[in-house]
């Protein structure tokens, strides 16, 4: 199961940081992906971290601004949102898939098949 937090309001400039906790699961084991879903829009990849070499990629729109990590210790994921846009502001979702990927990473939400329940996101301009 996974619980994903830390959504709000704030203003355009601001910073937010999202965790995704898992229980049943060790996020050190899973590929573990963030997406997010802005009203009519289909949903879209933002970032992820492969478990097996500690990979991460980000979307175009979200990189040098986002950050993931991973603290195995509280088996939780974070998504690091600095100087945020109103264009950010969707429902974000945490994803976890099993797949060991050598060096490349899954970006397609058909890559993932467990889903957090999602935390809204509202950046004002």
């Amino acid at each position: 199961q996974l619980q994903a937090s830390g959504g709000g309001l704030v203003q355009a400039g601001g910073s937010l940081r999202l965790s995704c906790a898992a229980s049943g699961r060790t996020v050190s084991t899973y590929n573990m992906g963030w997406f997010r879903q802005a009203p009519g829009k289909e949903r879209e990849f933002v970032a992820v971290i492969t478990w097996s070499t500690g990979i991460t990629n980000y979307a175009d729109s979200v990189k040098g601004r986002f950050t993931i990590s991973r603290d195995s210790a509280k088996n939780t994921v974070y998504l690091q949102m600095n100087r945020l846009k109103p264009e950010d502001t969707a429902v974000y979702y945490c994803a976890a898939d099993p797949t060991y990927y050598s060096s490349t990473y899954p970006r397609s939400a058909d890559d993932f098949g467990s889903w957090g329940q999602g935390t809204q996101v509202t950046v004002s301009s």
